[in-house]
């Protein structure tokens, strides 16, 4: 699983298979996301689950808004998803934690097990 936004920036949801894979990216990505419903209202936020049943009347994506509101949106309701936020996680894999860890001691600096900022 991969935390990079998938290219291209926007999926619209126009195909039904195609839509079901964008939301499936949306729900992978460690950041946020925006949804534009199909009358024009951009909901923003972090897709945190989704509901993807054998009908898109019954599948469903919920986002945690940045106030904190959760709010739920049919997939049929779903015109775009875009990727707008920064992953979070982008380049925070275990593999680059333990090269830097490597790194330090090679170079006689203390390393340490607490991670880094996220800013």
């Amino acid at each position: 699983m991969t935390s990079a936004a998938p290219e291209p920036r926007a999926i619209r949801g126009d195909d039904p298979e195609q839509l079901r894979a964008a939301i499936d990216a949306a729900f992978d990505f460690r950041g946020d996301v925006t949804i534009v419903r199909r009358d024009g209202e951009p909901v923003s936020g972090f897709v945190f689950d989704r509901r993807d049943e054998v009908t898109l009347e019954a599948s469903s994506v919920r986002l945690l808004t940045p106030d904190g509101t959760r709010v739920s949106i049919g997939y049929p309701d779903v015109a775009e998803v875009r990727f707008t936020g920064r992953d979070a996680a982008a380049g925070r894999s275990w593999e680059n934690w333990v090269r830097r860890y490597a790194e330090q001691k090679l170079a006689g600096r203390t390393a340490s097990i607490e991670s880094d900022d996220l800013d």
